[in-house]
């Protein structure tokens, strides 16, 4: 991954938006795990159950995950 693929990414799916937190970060698993394979669906899944834990919108802080 490089940084400009990954900022040009993350661009793209905080302009969109579509479907609120939810919708986020089903298009992130979507991107991420099958289409571009930057990360590992444990890794994921890890970062999503923290998230949980934390107050506030669970997409932008899964985004700051990575």
């Amino acid at each position: 991954m490089t940084f400009k693929s990954a900022l040009l990414y993350y661009l793209k799916l905080g302009f969109i938006g579509f479907g609120g937190p939810a919708g986020q970060i089903s298009m992130m698993h979507q991107e991420l795990l099958e289409k571009r394979r930057w990360i590992s669906e444990h890794r994921f899944l890890h970062a999503l159950n923290y998230t949980m834990l934390l107050p506030g919108p669970q997409a932008q802080q899964l985004l700051g995950w990575y």
